[in-house]
């Protein structure tokens, strides 16, 4: 992976990022990755937000741009939204509901084949967070004093489910079907809303 490729890439998976930081995880000077936030900015593709210090001068923090965020778009967005469309011409509105609810019992049975040797919470949303990471969401599983946070860092998705809203309530219920009446799943955050990713707040209800 090229080095701006390895940039970009952090700033999606973890968010705004300081040049410092930038330079002792890729292991190259301060100025070397100056110089590569310096292309990426001219591109488009980054901007960057000073952050002031309790001591000293603000700190610069580097994020992705919309048009950054794109470079990680699902390249077959616009394909599935023409053939939404159709479905929708060609059936109406209860037809495109039938085919979304198909897919969502057909998400939900794979999920469920995956997750069936699980023997705790902890280690179902483990499973669920590789399935998802190997389905191009980019995801991760943090833990904390309340429950865990199950992150998605992008969406390949996304240009369907702006179209079709239905798909990101069709995930929620097949995130909560699979885990049963006694978890609680809260999405806190939400890419369709123009947050940076998406996460979900699970605990035992």
């Amino acid at each position: 992976m090229k080095t701006i490729d390895k940039i970009l890439h952090r700033m999606k998976q973890d968010g705004p990022v300081t040049a410092k930081a930038l330079s002792e995880e890729l292991s190259l000077t301060t100025m070397g990755v100056r110089q590569h936030l310096q292309g990426l900015e001219d591109d488009g593709l980054v901007g960057f937000e000073d952050i002031k210090a309790k001591v000293g001068r603000p700190t610069r923090h580097w994020h992705l741009t919309a048009k950054g965020h794109e470079q990680f778009a699902d390249r077959h967005g616009d394909l599935i939204i023409q053939m939404l469309d159709s479905v929708e011409n060609l059936f109406g509105q209860e037809g495109l509901q039938r085919i979304l609810l198909q897919r969502e019992e057909g998400t939900l049975n794979q999920y469920q084949q995956a997750i069936a040797k699980a023997t705790d919470l902890k280690e179902k949303l483990q499973i669920l967070t590789t399935l998802r990471e190997k389905e191009g969401y980019m995801a991760q599983l943090e833990s904390d004093e309340h429950g865990f946070i199950l992150i998605e860092n992008h969406c390949p998705i996304c240009h369907a489910a702006k179209r079709c809203p239905s798909l990101c309530r069709s995930e929620l219920a097949v995130f909560q079907r699979l885990l049963g009446d006694g978890v609680t799943i809260e999405r806190n955050e939400h890419i369709i809303a123009g947050q940076r990713r998406c996460s979900y707040r699970i605990h035992p209800s």
